[in-house]
């Protein structure tokens, strides 16, 4: 961060520096402490499954760097004079029961009076040291693996515009919700150079993060990618979030498109997600074995191969059909 003097240690493995999901410090040779913090405001109505996605949404950070979560805390703001405290109660609840299903403990927290909900929690990891997956360690010839379908952002955006059923709302909730704990123990069975989740800077920020750490290029096939059903029918007609929209702005220097002018495919990948999948960074015989492992033990979501990782400028994306 630009004006500050930010503290070096040799035992810091990932720190603030760097565009990385979470910090991790070596504690031991056996043992390095992963810490992430996330909240925001609802983005479904149902209190319950919105605290289970603010949950996993944390979580998955830990996921990222090939840790196991092990504690976490509550960071909640809630208008307590104007909401029942009952949704508080089915907020917490759906973190909760995510937190359990990962096998963390929760420890405590912290809340305030606010005129908006927000929910997220903090949550600490473990991880060998020598098995940190880190986003900058992707290589010429590796493949990219995306573990989670796109266009939760997009489909949203149509629910709140009243344009799509519950049967949508139901669906993306339960992706949201979907721990990415499977398919990180698939990926740390294998061994990846590299991974990432896909947040808010959407598919294409995420790629550019991790190939500019890593020094390398990317090459991108759109119509691999896994999209949500009725995704692309609702980007067709222009139902795009304000945040996909700003990371084209920003990472559109970045990215050398070759689809057709307004193919929707392109704004799907600039989406925005919430507790968005794994990008994997991997050889091609292990990105084989990690989609051959999932397939076999019936992974419930859609995942595919998107493309790989070319020698070119740092950072760079060419985003072809």
């Amino acid at each position: 961060m630009r004006g500050l003097n930010l503290p070096t240690d040799p035992k810091l493995i990932a720190g603030i520096g760097g565009s990385e999901d979470a910090g991790v410090y070596r504690l031991n040779d056996e043992t390095a402490l992963i810490q992430t913090v996330d909240f925001f405001t609802p983005i479904v109505d149902d209190p319950y499954r919105f605290g289970r996605i603010a949950a996993a949404n944390a979580l998955s950070d830990v996921y990222a760097m090939g840790g196991k979560p092990l504690l976490a805390m509550n960071l909640v703001a809630f208008p307590v004079k104007k909401m029942a405290c009952e949704v508080l109660t089915d907020i917490l609840r759906g973190g909760l029961d995510a937190l359990k299903e990962a096998g963390a403990l929760l420890v405590g927290g912290h809340s305030i009076e606010d005129e908006e909900i927000k929910y997220g929690l903090s949550v600490t990891g473990v991880v060998h040291p020598n098995r940190v997956v880190l986003n900058s360690g992707a290589k010429v010839g590796d493949r990219l693996l995306l573990t989670k379908p796109l266009g939760t952002g997009i489909l949203a955006t149509a629910i709140k515009g009243g344009l799509a059923g519950n049967g949508i709302e139901e669906m993306i909730g339960r992706v949201m919700a979907m721990l990415n704990q499977e398919a990180a123990q698939v990926m740390m069975t294998y061994g990846p150079d590299a991974c990432t989740d896909i947040t808010g800077f959407g598919l294409l920020g995420h790629l550019h993060e991790m190939a500019a750490a890593s020094g390398v290029a990317i090459r991108l096939s759109a119509a691999a990618v896994p999209i949500l059903p009725e995704t692309l029918h609702f980007a067709g007609m222009g139902i795009i979030p304000q945040g996909a929209h700003h990371n084209r702005e920003f990472y559109g220097r970045f990215v050398e498109n070759e689809l057709e002018e307004n193919d929707p495919l392109e704004m799907v990948c600039y989406d925005p997600q919430t507790s968005g999948g794994l990008l994997i960074a991997a050889p091609p015989a292990t990105i084989e074995a990690i989609v051959g492992r999932l397939s076999k033990r019936n992974y419930s979501l859609n995942f595919g191969v998107i493309g790989e990782v070319v020698a070119g400028p740092a950072g760079t994306i060419r985003l072809s059909r």
